[in-house]
């Protein structure tokens, strides 16, 4: 059996992971080995290792290492720990592979940690773009560092491969997180909102806003999204942000807005049934996070994406952006949330695939080639152009 180290720091990788990592489980020729590290076993963001052991998922390694801290030097030296945590980890286990998700800074820890060690990567939602964040950096550099590549759209797997990655290395698998509402029981909305403790209609706003990395002030774009949200006077429920410099802030204006609105809620974790029983339920979606992106035009959910984190990336046609200002928020919470925007996003293609990412992402990693033919990349001839030559003209 092929071992396969799977590793998720967040809520915000797990719930694309877990259906992946069921599938892998279920399959006669994997042998998946969870090591969970970070945010996951941090009171402050809601100690979600809880819910992967919950779930059923049994964890080979833990390992801490996020510092409680609110800064852009407590990202780094959480890289470090995690890199000499992992080195052993990954030393130890001497895994087959490893499989990494998407573009979280403290991606590059593992994935630093098994080059050195010759242990071949596959990396998951390569190939997307997400220009005011380092996470665009951050995916990209894992895309180099990576020898199997499982992106979630086709124009992600033509910008893999034209970065100059073997087009055999590179599978359009769609982006595994839809993948629970093909096969996980979305909660009812009676259900929703007991654990939410708040009536939810196609009048509430979700809010999951995230801080602007590339920013020096990365919660620069916040107030005109808090602003525009008092304006509103809607019911809101806020996601809990990713643990990035500055997200201890944005905690503390969504508390100090949930203290003044009784309508209103502020949400550490949401397990997916939840999570996806709220977007199917609500009126819009507003912020900043990839899900307002990846995953709302599954359920039909108008959304306004705000300011520049998520620009570049691939969206469907319920995502309107909005510069970081207070009016132009307004007017398009507004727009969002009127019945007729709300019937006209139901029918929406999501591009990001059908649900099956996990099935498909385990069987490519089964049938993948040996480790010395994965570690050994090729460097590809170029076109007159400088692609290079296989890449879609």
């Amino acid at each position: 059996m092929r071992k396969i180290a799977v590793l998720t720091t967040s809520r915000a990788d797990f719930g694309h992971l877990r259906w992946p990592l069921q599938r892998l489980l279920e399959h006669a020729d994997l042998d998946p080995r969870l090591i969970v590290t970070g945010a996951h076993l941090s009171p402050a963001f809601g100690h979600t290792v809880d819910d992967i052991e919950a779930a059923g998922f049994a964890i080979e390694e833990r390992l801490e290492c996020l510092l409680s801290s609110d800064s852009d030097a407590g990202m780094a030296k959480t890289t470090g720990v995690a890199t000499l945590a992992l080195a052993d980890t990954l030393a130890r286990m001497r895994p087959d592979m490893l499989l990494l998700i998407a573009d979280r800074y403290e991606m590059l820890a593992p994935a630093s940690a098994a080059l050195a060690l010759r242990i071949p990567i596959a990396h998951i939602e390569g190939g997307e773009i997400s220009e005011g964040a380092i996470d665009d950096a951050v995916r990209h550099a894992l895309t180099k560092l990576a020898h199997l590549h499982f992106t979630p759209t086709a124009e992600a797997a033509r910008r893999v491969r034209a970065m100059g990655e073997e087009g055999w290395r590179v599978h359009c698998t769609g982006a595994p997180s839809l993948d629970y509402l093909r096969n996980g029981n979305v909660a009812t909305r009676a259900e929703l909102e007991t654990a939410l403790g708040v009536r939810v209609d196609r009048r509430s706003c979700v809010v999951a806003y995230h801080p602007v990395t590339l920013e020096r002030d990365t919660t620069v774009e916040a107030e005109a999204m808090m602003t525009a949200l008092r304006r509103l006077g809607h019911p809101v429920i806020f996601c809990f942000p990713n643990a990035d410099a500055g997200s201890y802030r944005i905690m503390a204006a969504a508390r100090e807005y949930c203290a003044q609105h009784p309508d209103a809620r502020l949400m550490v974790n949401l397990d997916p049934s939840l999570y996806w029983a709220l977007l199917r339920e609500a009126g819009a979606l507003a912020g900043n996070s990839s899900s307002g992106i990846m995953e709302s035009a599954s359920v039909g959910l108008p959304t306004v994406n705000i300011g520049r984190r998520q620009a570049g990336r691939t969206r469907a046609a319920n995502v309107v952006d909005v510069p970081a200002d207070t009016d132009r928020i307004v007017a398009a919470l507004r727009e969002a949330l009127l019945p007729e925007t709300r019937q006209r996003c139901a029918d929406t293609r999501n591009p990001y695939g059908d649900g099956r990412a996990g099935e498909r992402i385990a069987d490519l990693l089964a049938g993948a080639p040996d480790r010395a033919t994965l570690l050994h990349k090729r460097a590809l001839p170029l076109t007159a152009t400088g692609a290079p030559a296989f890449v879609d003209s």
